[in-house]
C-alpha cells in the first residue's frame, strides 16, 4: 500500500516536532545525531577495558589509574584539533577526511585490542589511540553544530544541541548495562571486536555532511586570526582566573580505579551488577542535571559551588561504610548499599559540576565562542589526567593492591577530603547574581568530554 504525499507530509511533520525537536529532517541531520550516538555507544566496552586490565593483563590499582590518565590526553587537544581541521583541509574538505580519519581509527584500535594488545604498553597506545579517534570526531561535528548556529535562532540552536545530546545520552543508557552483561557471556577481546564496528558508522555517515571545497592560505589566515584572539582573551583575568579554578579542582586526585579493583576483587561484584549500577547512574546523572536545571540554575557561581563541594565530600565520604563493611552490621547488603550510594553521589556530582559547565561556556567572548570553549575544556580534561597521576602515586604510597586493602580507606579519606582544598579558590569564580537561561549544550558537551575517557572508573 502506498502511502499519499499528504500522508507523507504529516508524517514528516510528527517526526520534525516530536523527535527531532522542530529540527528539519534532513540527511546531514542524521549524521550528526549518528556521530554523537556512536560517542555514547563506545561505553559498551568500558567494563570490559576495566575487567581486561585487572584480569588479563594482571595490572595494579596503581597502574591501571595511570594508563587511564594517559587515554584522556587526546581530550587536552581538542583546539589543536580543531585549528588542524580549520586550517589544514584534506582534499580542500576540513569535516569530511577527518570523520573518516577518526572512524577508520577507532575501527581500527578496538581490533587490535581484540587481537593483538598483550602488553601495558601495547594496552596504553591503542587505548590512546581510541580516545583520539572519538575526540577528532567530536571536534569535527561540534564544529559542524557551531555552524549552524551562527545561521539559526536562539530556539533552534537550543533544540540542535539538545537533540545532539540526547543522541549521545541515548547510546551511553542503551550501553550502559549491555556492557555488563555481555561480560557475563563472552570475553573482554570479543566485546573489543564487536565495538569495532561502531567507529565504522562515523566513517559511513562522513559523506552526508554538507561541505564545499575549500582553498588552503585563507584558512590558515583565519586560524592565525583566531589564535591572536584567542591569546588576547585567556590574558584577561576574569577568564583566567576561573579557568585555573577548573584546572585545580579537576586535578584533585581520584581513588576510583582502586575503588573498582575493591568491589570486584574484595566484595565480588560481577559484571553484570556493575552494569545495571552504570545504568542506575546514568539515568542518576540525566537526574542531576534536571534537577540543577530545574532548581540551582539562579543559584550564584559561588555559592552553589561551595555548599555542593561540602556536600559532595561528606557523601562522599560514606563509601568507606561499604570499605570497613559497616553496612553489614545493620543488615545492609554490599550490592543495595552500593547501587544507592553510587545514585546520591551521581546526584549530587552533576549539581557539582554543572556551575562549572555553565561557567566554561560563559567565559568564551563572541568571535572566538567555539575555540575558548575548547581550550577551557581541553583544561578541564587537563585536570582530569592530572587527578588519575596523583591518584596512581597515592594508591602506590597507600600499597594498596589488587588483594590488599587495608588502607584503602585511607586513600578514600584523602582523596575525598581534598577536593576541600579549592574552596579558598572559591573567589576566582565570578559573583555572577543568577543563571537565567537555558543551560546551553556546551555543559553537555562537557559532560560527554569528561566521561568519554574515564574507561576504568567503574
Amino acid at each position: 500500500m502506498l502511502i499519499s504525499p499528504a500522508s507523507l507530509t504529516t508524517l514528516k511533520g510528527k517526526l520534525k516536532n516530536t523527535i527531532l525537536l522542530g529540527n528539519e529532517p534532513t540527511p546531514e541531520l542524521a549524521a550528526i545525531m549518528l556521530v554523537y550516538f556512536v560517542q555514547g555507544i563506545l561505553g559498551l566496552a568500558r567494563l570490559a577495558i576495566s575487567f581486561f586490565l585487572k584480569d588479563e593483563l594482571g595490572l595494579t590499582p596503581a597502574e591501571t589509574a595511570a594508563l587511564v590518565g594517559v587515554a584522556v590526553l587526546p581530550w587536552t587537544l581538542k583546539p589543536l584539533i580543531g585549528f588542524l581541521s580549520d586550517g589544514l583541509p584534506i582534499l580542500g574538505y576540513h569535516r569530511r577526511p577527518y570523520l573518516i580519519l577518526a572512524g577508520l581509527m577507532g575501527s581500527l584500535s578496538w581490533v587490535a585490542f581484540g587481537t593483538i594488545v598483550n602488553t601495558p604498553l601495547a594496552a596504553t597506545i591503542i587505548i590512546t589511540f581510541t580516545s583520539l579517534s572519538v575526540a577528532i570526531s567530536d571536534v569535527i561535528v561540534d564544529s559542524i553544530v557551531a555552524g549552524r548556529a551562527r545561521t539559526q535562532s536562539q530556539s533552534a540552536v537550543g533544540s540542535l544541541q539538545s537533540l545532539c545530546w540526547g543522541s549521545s545520552a541515548m547510546g551511553g543508557i542503551i550501553t550502559a548495562y549491555l556492557g555488563g552483561i555481555l561480560l557475563e557471556y563472552f570475553s573482554s577481546r570479543t566485546i573489543f571486536l564487536i565495538t569495532a564496528l561502531f567507529p565504522l558508522i562515523v566513517l559511513g555517515v562522513a559523506g552526508l555532511i554538507n561541505e564545499e571545497k575549500t582553498e588552503v592560505g585563507s584558512n590558515w589566515q583565519t586560524v592565525r586570526q583566531q589564535a591572536k584572539l584567542l591569546r588576547q582573551a585567556i590574558s584577561q583575568k576574569t577568564i583566567l582566573l576561573p579557568t585555573l579554578f577548573i584546572l585545580i579542582w579537576q586535578a584533585t586526585p581520584s581513588a576510583d580505579s582502586a575503588f573498582f579493583y575493591f568491589t570486584t576483587n574484595e566484595l565480588g561484584f560481577q559484571p553484570e551488577f556493575l552494569g545495571r549500577v552504570r545504568l542506575v547512574t546514568s539515568v542518576a546523572a540525566l537526574l542531576g542535571v534536571w534537577l540543577f536545571q530545574r532548581y540551582f540554575k539562579s543559584v550564584p557561581f559561588r555559592r552553589i559551588f561551595f555548599w555542593s563541594t561540602i556536600l559532595s565530600t561528606v557523601l562522599g565520604l560514606t563509601t568507606l561504610i561499604l570499605i570497613t563493611h559497616a553496612n553489614r552490621a545493620i543488615g545492609i547488603d554490599d550490592h543495595w548499599f552500593s547501587l544507592g550510594d553510587s545514585v546520591i553521589l551521581t546526584v549530587a556530582g552533576e549539581i557539582t559540576l554543572m556551575p562549572l559547565l555553565v561557567l566554561a561556556a560563559r567565559l568564551c567572548p563572541p568571535g572566538i565562542e567555539a575555540t575558548l570553549f575548547a581550550l577551557v575544556m581541553s583544561v578541564f580534561n587537563l585536570g582530569g589526567l592530572i587527578s588519575h597521576e596523583l591518584g596512581a602515586i597515592l594508591t602506590h604510597l597507600f600499597g594498596v593492591t589488587e588483594t590488599n586493602f587495608e588502607h584503602l580507606w585511607m586513600l578514600m579519606l584523602v582523596t575525598n577530603l581534598s577536593t576541600l582544598l579549592v574552596l579558598p579558590l572559591v573567589q576566582w569564580l565570578p559573583d555572577a547574581s543568577a543563571i537565567t537561561e537555558e543551560v546551553p549544550l556546551a555543559t553537555a558537551e562537557a559532560t560527554q568530554l569528561k566521561r568519554v575517557p574515564e574507561f576504568a572508573a567503574e
